[in-house]
């Protein structure tokens, strides 16, 4: 039976975080209830397939009341699921208490992914954060203590007012607590956020400081045992994310809830964002799918390679003519000259990867790879 990977979208926060475009909602939870009963319904039909990792992420998971974590844990019974799965929920400090870790943990959960930003209590608040970092700190031990042995934090750099000095200590303060995995974001201010109306491109650190934060990031973690192997995520050896991985190497995953988008055999579709509509559809329909389309070839030929080139590791040069029937130099050889001239690809045997210099400016080179008809 083939694998596949399975998102479950929680999308209600106790606040909306200013920075955030994902489909998430604050004061929504009179529609807590109704929308597992919908979730759980929906988690049904993926009862036939045998599921490699879960990934709850939202909105802020641990946000749900015990009785839904709990119905959302029965509901998860029935699923089929790989000897040595990886599942992993999002968190955010403020919502863990001991009674929904354990839930968590009897659900099957064993890997936590905690939402930080930044050390410093004044850039949490100008963030829009519930947080100060005295109840990171808390929630972190609090998840230790109970026996979570696979933890990512989450950290942003180039925020309004934040100085190298400041992501240094940042860096510094969260290695000492030894987590897992890390992952660490550029801000990027999104239209249609308070973020986008607040700040100006002006009002952020400039593009050589965050150049120069990313550049600390990188050496920083890399001396302190972290091994980077995608743009942004940075782990101990082996404790990479199986997950994400999924999705960087265009393999099929399963989206359930509000919002959540699929990727199944060549076919991309995607679940009513609106959680009202999105529970009637479930109850009335069994689906929730407003959009579905079969990827073309050059389709999958460029998310394959805008994909897997955010992987430090890049990607197979024998996979990508396995996969696609074509050899790779006959579709991007003039792009692969060009950057490999300017040092910003490199081939190594059967891998195709960004150097350093290219990973700096990646958006710029991937959009290269958009095959024009």
């Amino acid at each position: 039976m083939k694998e596949t990977a399975l998102y479950i979208h929680i999308p209600f926060c106790k606040q909306k975080c200013l920075y955030c475009d994902f489909p998430s909602f604050a004061n929504s939870e009179g529609l807590m209830e109704r929308y597992i009963e919908a979730l759980c319904k929906e988690i049904k039909s993926v009862c036939n397939k045998k599921v490699s990792t879960i990934f709850i992420g939202g909105g802020t998971p641990t946000y749900l009341n015990l009785d839904a974590l709990e119905k959302l844990k029965k509901s998860l019974e029935i699923l089929d699921l790989s000897k040595n799965i990886e599942f992993t929920i999002e968190g955010n400090p403020g919502t863990f208490t001991k009674e929904k870790l354990k839930i968590l943990k009897d659900m099957g959960v064993n890997r936590l992914s905690i939402g930080l930003q930044a050390a410093q209590d004044k850039l949490l608040k100008k963030l829009g954060r519930i947080h100060d970092f005295n109840s990171f700190i808390d929630s972190y031990n609090m998840a230790r203590s109970m026996g979570f042995k696979n933890i990512n934090i989450d950290l942003m750099f180039g925020l309004p007012d934040q100085t190298i000095e400041m992501w240094k200590y940042t860096l510094e303060t969260i290695v000492r607590l030894n987590p897992e995995h890390l992952s660490c974001y550029s801000l990027i201010l999104e239209e249609g956020t308070p973020f986008f109306n607040l700040y100006s491109e002006k009002d952020l650190p400039s593009e050589d400081i965050v150049s120069e934060m990313y550049s600390i990031t990188k050496d920083f973690l890399n001396s302190k045992g972290y091994f980077q192997y995608e743009i942004s995520n940075f782990s101990k050896q082996n404790l990479e994310c199986k997950h994400n991985l999924v999705y960087w190497n265009l393999k099929n995953y399963i989206g359930i809830g509000s919002g959540a988008h699929s990727y199944y055999n060549g076919i991309r579709y995607r679940n009513e964002t609106d959680v009202q509509k999105y529970v009637e559809k479930v109850m009335g329909y069994g689906n929730a799918i407003v959009e579905s389309y079969e990827n073309t070839k050059e389709d999958n030929i460029e998310e394959f390679m805008f994909l897997g080139l955010r992987k430090i590791n890049g990607i197979s040069i024998k996979e990508f003519k396995r996969r696609f029937g074509k050899d790779i130099f006959l579709v991007y050889g003039n792009i692969i000259k060009k950057y490999e001239c300017e040092n910003m690809i490199i081939i190594k045997e059967d891998r195709l990867y960004l150097s350093s210099r290219g990973i700096e400016i990646s958006n710029y080179i991937l959009s290269d790879f958009i095959i024009k008809i």
